[in-house]
């Protein structure tokens, strides 16, 4: 088993010229999970009518324009047993058109189908897997037009095939000609027996799940907050264009996060360079959720072109730190106010004492982002600026130093912060 540590150069990306920069795009699972009664569900379940309702969406409503470019489903789309030339097939009922019809329609509005499918015997939901079909299921998704394949990792007879499958579908997708988008959840099922060989995953995947799926709720996001924080030693270093950390899907816009809550998950998102995957009603969305899920300038800062994951620096009586470093020297920051009792707390803004600020010499300008926009202007060292943040909020701020020192900011990058003295 190989172990990357936090100093080891990136591992080399899966070469099929995608996911230069994470994902964007919509998926099925969270919002509407299994949802097969189309019978007496029929604006809700999963069939060809709820894809191109979302794919209408995303270029009537500004999604497309804003960088969401895949309309993706999850599971139980297919039939429950394969076609007499052992093919997938998708449910004739539901999906009276069939895949390439579809992928033709989303196609026609300028954008990309993604589906999916299992490594092991089974999906999830107990439809049928790829084993022993993945030459079959890559070159049947090729030929429907399909653009991004979520592989999950069920019904495997042992965890140590779990390996050899996610990278022969990697193969037969490769071995296609067609260029597929591929995101495993391989490392996510390995977690519970070894720790994941993260060179191979990212030699092999586009994206990769780490932890437990997102739940609409607060716990939750939190949950894979820490997981990543606890982890990201390992997990960082791997993460880069080519290949990225899948902390899973966007539920802003749902029933389960506040307002402040998903002000949190989108800024966090984006330092962590996460793939942005919304699963939410685009038919029926929050004015303010679909304003978050659209800032231009939180989709800059997941999207640069640098490809850094941030990683969180500093954590002191219910604050935490989170940075990640940008092109054209400028730095994202988020802080997070983890406290959930009370009301706003304010947070002693000092470049001085915070991490990878130490270099701005002889001053930094600083733009707030979230919750909203603001230029605070140009901040000396020495200045401290009290910023108010809600119960379970963040903050989210871009840092431009102006006489930034690339070697200072990588060293001081990787030392945790020392913001007690001013809390």
């Amino acid at each position: 088993m190989v172990v990357v540590c936090a100093l080891a150069p990136p591992a080399r990306a899966l070469d099929n010229g995608l996911a230069l920069t994470p994902a964007m795009g919509w998926l099925h699972w969270e919002r509407f999970m299994c949802n097969i009664n189309c019978d007496t569900d029929p604006h809700n379940c999963i069939s060809e009518n709820l894809y191109m309702q979302m794919a209408d969406m995303m270029v009537k409503d500004g999604w497309k324009d804003a960088g969401y470019e895949y309309v993706c489903i999850d599971d139980c789309w297919p039939a429950t047993s394969r076609d007499e030339q052992g093919r997938l097939q998708a449910d004739p009922k539901r999906f009276p058109g069939g895949m390439k019809k579809l992928a033709d329609y989303v196609h026609s509005k300028g954008l990309k189908l993604g589906i999916y499918a299992d490594v092991g015997t089974k999906t999830c939901a107990g439809y049928p897997g790829s084993l022993g079909y993945y030459e079959v299921d890559a070159k049947t998704f090729a030929d429907w037009g399909v653009d991004l394949l979520k592989f999950d990792g069920c019904y495997m007879p042992k965890w140590t095939l779990l390996a050899e499958g996610y990278i022969n579908m990697s193969r037969a997708l490769n071995s296609t000609g067609r260029s597929i988008f591929y995101s495993c959840e391989w490392p996510l099922y390995e977690w519970q027996y070894t720790q994941p060989n993260y060179t191979a995953i990212r030699q092999y995947c586009n994206h990769w799940r780490n932890y437990a799926d997102v739940y609409d709720s607060w716990t939750s996001v939190k949950a894979i907050l820490d997981w990543t924080a606890n982890n990201q030693d390992l997990i960082v270093p791997a993460a880069g264009p080519g290949g990225w950390n899948d902390p899973d899907m966007l539920i802003l816009g749902n029933f389960g996060l506040s307002l402040d809550q998903q002000v949190t998950q989108m800024a966090l998102w984006a330092i962590m360079a996460a793939p942005l995957f919304m699963s939410n009603d685009l038919r029926d969305i929050d004015p303010k959720s679909k304003a978050l899920l659209q800032n231009r300038y939180v989709i800059a800062i997941n999207q640069d072109p640098l490809g850094k994951q941030g990683r969180r620096t500093a954590e002191v009586k219910n604050f935490e730190v989170w940075e990640r470093l940008l092109s054209g020297g400028k730095l994202a920051l988020a802080v997070i106010n983890r406290q959930e009792i009370g009301g706003p707390r304010r947070f002693p803004l000092t470049l001085a004492m915070l991490p990878s600020w130490k270099f701005c010499n002889p001053q930094c300008n600083v733009t707030q982002i979230l919750p909203s926009y603001q230029d605070m202007g140009t901040q000396k060292l020495t200045n401290m600026t009290e910023v108010p943040i809600n119960p379970t909020g963040t903050v989210l701020l871009v840092v431009t130093p102006s006489a930034a020192d690339h070697k200072l900011r990588k060293k001081w990058f990787h030392h945790k912060g020392k913001v007690d003295a001013i809390l």
